[in-house]
């Protein structure tokens, strides 16, 4: 078996035969962006690492899974070519056993269980999933570690769908702890109305005035952004540091990935969100740069010159954007009673995000050029544009040109983020509490990937590092902590002051 899951190709199953006038009726098409994953080097999988607080009872979550995830078509179909090179998916009888994984662990008594569970996750990123049978496996490992008394590791190939409806659809399987009767609750974002129906003549005319002039500042960060997408995708590379993919590593270098996962408290992140008067997703990019700042000055030991070329360094983030809505919690599970789900594929476009690396006085500075960053992100039509641009891609060089231009954009920066909200309170799956959730990724082509997932009163950061390139990712890890403590003392402080 070849080392290093980026460079194994998962082969869509072949077949001669054309379907019948039923089949027909049955078989529907991948979308372009599922059959992309597809395609050789862009083999990416999603990885949801959950840890409960009891040992987990095999057969009781076989029952859920059969009850509520196989009524699901894409996780009892199998993804099949025909002869025009067409991807469908054909219904399938699944064997819940070929998919429900328990492995027989050596665990002694002077085994570290975290490293052992740890390894073992790591050592799926160099394996794929069977291509012949429907394209997802749990890893049950009931092994009590620091974080959890039990482990599962649930993994999709990504043609399954994107990670927010892969998420609505797995926590359709869960019930709250408090009411075993109610579905879990997402956070909802809220728009912001205009409680403002003056009818003034001047009001309106100014009210045109600021329109006309948003308009013209989204149609200017836009046509930059599309710029730089494509700058990007020819030439621009991030600086070298030690997150950079140097040319040629893949092949020579890569052993597989290591994922690293840390909690803090969400009550924090939010109370250093309304001290900086921020977003909670500026909170958690300016722990992102403020981690990676401290790792990569530790690296380089920075004093004099070499401190003034690092903080001048290009370091970006590239973030896939889901543009399709999601369908929610509720609304999937009530399909999934009334055997009516409607399948949805990937559809999605690029935001790239600077990030600053650099020795700030205040921490609490990285959540401001974060929130600058993230603002202006906000009045662009990046992740739509860039979404069109595939698309012309994918009409004018096919499949594989289209990929190999979602691989290059990825590969030139730092970096991929990601981040999706979780269940706004404690949730259960069968009467086993969960106690964390970290869902990241591996296949993508970037050596470091940091995924923040949020789960009642807790943030969880998910880090994905190459191996061959990062030798100390727990230390990485820890740098995450050590970041969101350093940021949160610096805001207690603020309002200390204020009260004092």
């Amino acid at each position: 078996m070849e080392s290093g899951g980026k460079n194994m190709v998962l082969k869509p199953i072949r077949t001669s035969k054309k379907l019948n006038d039923d089949d027909e009726e049955e078989a529907i098409l991948l979308s372009p962006g599922s059959q992309m994953f597809h395609e050789p080097n862009y083999n990416i999988h999603i990885v949801a690492i959950m840890g409960w607080k009891i040992p987990l009872d095999i057969n009781s979550l076989k029952a859920q899974i059969l009850s509520k995830l196989l009524k699901h078509p894409r996780f009892s179909s199998l993804q099949v070519m025909d002869e025009s090179g067409q991807m469908k998916w054909i219904p399938t009888t699944v064997n819940i056993d070929d998919h429900a994984i328990v492995p027989q662990l050596d665990v002694n008594n002077n085994m570290d269980t975290d490293e052992l569970v740890e390894q073992y996750i790591s050592n799926l990123s160099t394996t794929n999933i069977d291509i012949s049978k429907p394209l997802w496996d749990i890893h049950i490992l009931n092994v009590k570690t620091s974080h959890a008394e039990a482990t599962s590791i649930f993994r999709f190939h990504h043609s399954l769908g994107d990670g927010i409806a892969l998420m609505s659809l797995l926590l359709s399987c869960f019930r709250k702890t408090s009411d075993p009767t109610s579905l879990p609750t997402l956070a909802v974002s809220k728009n912001k109305s205009n409680s403002n129906n003056s009818k003034n003549i001047r009001s309106l005319i100014w009210q045109y005035i600021v329109k006309l002039w948003l308009f013209i500042r989204l149609l200017f960060n836009t046509v930059v952004d599309v710029l730089l997408f494509i700058a990007t995708a020819l030439f621009l590379k991030d600086s070298q540091s030690p997150f950079t993919v140097a040319k040629g590593f893949n092949n020579k270098h890569s052993t597989g990935q290591r994922f690293i996962y840390r909690t803090v408290s969400l009550d924090d992140i939010k109370f250093i969100k309304n001290a900086t008067n921020a977003t909670i997703n500026d909170v958690i990019l300016g722990i992102t740069q403020a981690a990676l700042s401290r790792y990569i000055n530790r690296k380089y030991d920075i004093e004099g010159k070499m401190k003034f070329l690092v903080e001048q360094m290009r370091c970006r983030a590239t973030v896939l954007v889901n543009l399709r809505p999601a369908l929610g919690v509720q609304a999937v599970a009530e399909m999934i009673e009334k055997n009516a789900i409607v399948i949805q594929g990937n559809c999605f476009g690029f935001v790239i995000i600077p990030l600053d690396i650099a020795q700030l006085q205040n921490p609490l500075d990285y959540v401001h050029k974060a929130k600058i960053s993230m603002d202006r992100k906000k009045r662009s039509l990046e992740s739509q544009c860039t979404f069109y641009v595939l698309q012309l891609f994918l009409n004018l060089f096919g499949f594989k040109g289209a990929t190999k231009l979602a691989k290059r954009v990825p590969s030139q920066t730092t970096l991929a983020f990601s981040n999706v909200a979780g269940p706004l309170e404690e949730v259960s799956l069968s009467g086993h509490p969960l106690a964390f959730l970290a869902p990241t990724c591996y296949g993508q082509p970037t050596g470091l990937m940091v995924h923040a997932c949020s789960y009642a009163k807790k943030l969880t950061f998910a880090i994905t590092v190459d191996e061959g390139m990062i030798s100390d990712p727990n230390q990485l890890g820890d740098d995450f902590v050590d970041s969101f403590i350093s940021i949160n003392e610096a805001a207690l402080s603020k309002f200390r002051t204020k009260v004092d």
